[in-house]
């Protein structure tokens, strides 16, 4: 087990600031992992890199300039998931990523978006957004990996749109959203979720 993880994350966008909050908040929903990295004195990192094709671009930079990392890639899924994730990426018109040689413990997928998990926690996104927050607008599936991209997208903006914040915009609310959260319940509701969990926590305990 290396003593470094590092985590290169689709998102954030272009801007500094978007970055510094997205980076915050992704450690907040995945502070469980950084918790226990820090404790047993393992370089805990998340780098987020805007588009997914950057994302992997820098993934790929990764495997080259740092080796001996356990270099780990989280990107949207953009659609339902048959197979394995480098399967599906491969498979995925836009993407066509091949697996560098890599295990596949070293990709992940937020299913189908990482929306996905902001409605799985219902109640902290309704406590997010105050009392004009539609929740009925939302899809009443509990595998929330099973929702539609594009329903998912309209079910946000149609739950939120009369909201005091507006409806969902992914760079202005997401972090927030995201930092709220519980882990645990998203992991719920959510495999691919779940399995980034336990891989990280795994390999935190293999060192």
């Amino acid at each position: 087990m290396s003593r470094e993880i590092r985590l290169y994350v689709e998102g954030g966008g272009d801007l500094k600031a978007t970055v510094i909050k997205f980076r915050t908040a992704m450690g907040a929903f995945l502070d469980e992992v950084r918790t226990k990295a820090r404790a047993k004195s393992i370089h805990w990192a998340i780098k987020p890199c805007g588009a997914r094709q950057s994302a992997y671009k820098d993934f790929l930079a990764a495997l080259k300039s740092s080796p001996q990392g356990f270099n780990v890639l989280l990107v949207d899924s953009e659609g339902p998931v048959n197979g394995d994730p480098w399967d599906h990426l491969r498979n995925r018109p836009g993407d066509q990523w091949e697996n560098p040689g890599v295990d596949d413990k070293q990709c992940h997928l937020m299913v189908q978006t990482m929306e996905a998990w902001l409605i799985a926690d219902r109640e902290r996104l309704r406590a997010y957004y105050g009392p004009d927050f539609h929740e009925n607008a939302l899809p009443n599936n509990p595998n929330v990996e099973q929702i539609d991209k594009q329903d998912l997208g309209r079910a946000l903006h149609d739950a939120t749109r009369n909201t005091k914040k507006g409806a969902y915009h992914k760079t202005r609310h997401a972090p927030g959203i995201l930092e709220r959260i519980r882990p645990d319940v998203v992991r719920q509701k959510a495999w691919f979720c779940d399995r980034l969990f336990c891989t990280l926590l795994a390999e935190i305990d293999a060192a």
